[in-house]
């Protein structure tokens, strides 16, 4: 077994956040794409409390890996306040509604389509969970990002 698939299949079984920060910066620095990619993924799936499945995971991994890519780019710990603060007073349901209703992308949105991630967008949970949402909730949610030149029906069903 090559030593990246052996690594591939270590990191698909980590549970150590603080390993796999160290696998993402130790494979950027030797240009180790997959192995940064994978051990990313890993991160942000085992980060929600949540159960996996539901919006709530999904949006939770949604935040954890932007704050990942915020944290990484800015050198320092950057967690997302003001979001937390209103899924906190309105819970996950209606911050994914209230962004998908907007009249302008939000930077989370940006940011995340720059990265090549549309499927970690708050959009791409609306799509994943419809029964959770009104249609008027999924129709711009699918405007959204149809109109950023997004294929909704290419996007995976899990991020």
């Amino acid at each position: 077994m090559p030593d990246h698939a052996r690594i591939r299949a270590r990191i698909a079984t980590c549970d150590d956040p603080e390993k796999l920060r160290r696998w993402i910066i130790n494979a950027r620095n030797k240009n180790e794409t997959d192995i940064s990619e994978a051990a990313f993924r890993r991160l942000i799936a085992i980060m929600p409390q949540e159960q996996p499945g539901t919006v709530e995971y999904d949006f939770w991994q949604t935040i954890h890996a932007f704050e990942q890519i915020l944290t990484e780019e800015r050198g320092k710990t950057t967690r997302l306040a003001r979001t937390r603060q209103k899924v906190a007073r309105v819970g996950v349901i209606e911050t994914l509604k209230d962004w998908a209703l907007s009249d302008h992308r939000t930077d989370g949105f940006e940011m995340l389509l720059e990265r090549s991630m549309p499927e970690l967008t708050g959009e791409a949970i609306i799509l994943r969970h419809r029964e959770s949402f009104e249609e008027i909730v999924v129709a711009a949610a699918r405007t959204r990002l149809e109109s950023a030149g997004i294929d909704v029906t290419a996007l995976p069903n899990k991020p």
